[in-house]
């Protein structure tokens, strides 16, 4: 029974997190009950609890992880200045000629929302806000539109630069550098947030086509559910004022991750700043709104950070009873080696996260396997989009998906639940054969950061 008391010890943050528990103090709180437990029954070292003031003064130090807030910053400045407002009525003048064009323009917008914000949550719910009545009021067919709103909107999760991304890309970095020096290598190779921005350009872009070619063939097969919405032509100077600001952000930010010329916390920087003047710019800005965007940002990032030390508390716990060895142990003598121990922890992943947020997932679950799948000779890009693709396919997926809620909470009553559930079939069908392409083709992923880097 002593050896299985990881297993417990997980099983029991799971219950409490489904019981509605906040998430950094069930997990700092439910491992550190464990470790007295431990210590009292004489089955856990107290040394082990000596590294965690290390841990998190590691923590504070490290450079990466700046990026996450001004990344959340540069999304909130962009979300109060309307700028999406603005870009969806220009992509709906684009499209609207089209039999479907008004979904296409959400899927536009919600790709370059994606790119700005990072943040799943935010971009259903602007996207819920701005598009879904305007949808209905055009005769789109209820699960249509709250399907192709759903799944926009977890494009934040694998479009860089996406906050999942950075969290992940320190995670991974971490977990490849263990998984190096585990098999005695002493100069261990880097994977960084970069690397990931880069994997996830092809899939996602990819992603976002599969969505517009769907959008195409149900408008074609069933015209009346997706109908010309607009036939108002629109001027060019309109197109590129609300246009051409974010895409010039966009770039900037991402073209100079990719290019190397700047890293993610640096790019942030760049990112926020921009967002600001472009807000001003628009006058869209006042001291009200800067006021709402700073504070907004610091609730975030406060509940990231604290979501982070306490999954530092629960790692360490995890590892003292002996996690890693029994998972390590699980692993090598599954069936279909590496690979079907991969397909395991996707299956276990894709389950969690139902229940779990993309933070909890990246700084709990992914410690615990990744440097023991890596050591197992997986590529570490590679595993960081699959992991990426399969939390956001999750996130879709009735009846827990976290997207599908965010909806709901702001969708007209007059919006079933079941029109939810029924419209994002089809695209949870994309996403899955992505991941499956992704599976197959890793390629996919690696192709991009091995050009890049050579």
């Amino acid at each position: 029974m002593v050896e299985y008391l990881p297993i417990f010890l997980f099983a029991a943050v799971c219950l409490l997190l489904m019981l509605g528990y906040p998430v950094a103090f069930t997990l700092a709180g439910t491992a550190l009950a464990f470790a007295v437990g431990g210590i009292l029954a004489g089955n856990f070292d107290p040394d082990f609890l000596s590294a965690l003031p290390g841990r998190l003064f590691g923590t504070i130090n490290n450079a990466t992880l700046i990026a996450v807030p001004l990344f959340i910053l540069m999304g909130v400045i962009l979300e109060k200045s309307k700028v999406a407002e603005e870009l969806l009525g220009s992509m709906a003048k684009v499209f609207g000629g089209l039999r479907g064009g008004l979904g296409i323009s959400v899927v536009v917008v919600g790709m370059l929302l994606a790119a700005s914000t990072g943040i799943v949550g935010a971009t259903v719910v602007t996207m819920g806000l701005l598009s879904l009545p305007s949808m209905l009021r055009n005769g789109y067919s209820p699960s249509l539109a709250a399907g192709t709103i759903c799944a926009t909107g977890t494009l934040g999760q694998i479009i860089p630069p996406s906050i999942a991304l950075v969290l992940l890309g320190d995670v991974m970095s971490n977990a490849y550098q263990r998984a190096q020096l585990s098999m005695d290598i002493f100069n261990p190779k880097t994977v960084s947030v970069g690397d990931l921005f880069m994997g996830a350009l092809l899939p996602g872009l990819l992603l976002v086509a599969l969505y517009i070619a769907y959008l195409l063939i149900y408008a074609m097969l069933k015209p009346e559910s997706a109908p010309v919405a607009n036939t108002e032509r629109i001027a060019g100077h309109e197109i590129r004022n609300s246009l051409l600001p974010p895409l010039i952000l966009i770039t900037v930010v991402l073209g100079s991750i990719l290019a190397g010329a700047a890293t993610p916390t640096e790019a942030a920087g760049v990112g926020a700043i921009g967002a600001l003047i472009l807000a001003i710019v628009k006058r869209q800005m006042n001291l009200t709104m800067l006021s709402e965007a700073v504070t907004n940002t610091m609730k975030i990032t406060g509940m990231v950070f604290m979501i982070l030390i306490g999954a530092a508390v629960f790692s360490l716990v995890f590892r003292g009873f002996g996690g890693e060895e029994l998972i390590q142990g699980f692993f090598l003598n599954m069936p279909g080696g590496v690979m079907g121990a991969t397909f395991v922890v996707m299956v276990a992943i894709f389950l969690l996260g139902f229940i779990l947020d993309f933070i909890e997932i990246t700084f709990v679950v992914v410690p615990i396997v990744g440097p023991i799948l890596l050591a197992m000779g997986l590529d570490p890009v590679w595993l960081g989009i699959m992991i990426a693709l399969n939390l956001q396919t999750s996130f879709l997926t009735p009846p827990f998906g976290f997207a599908l809620f965010y909806l709901r909470g702001v969708a007209p009553e007059s919006l079933p639940t079941s029109a939810i559930y029924r419209g994002v079939i089809p695209f949870i069908i994309i996403q899955l054969l992505v991941l499956t392409s992704l599976w197959l083709w890793p390629s996919l992923a690696t192709w991009l950061p091995s050009v890049v880097n050579r």
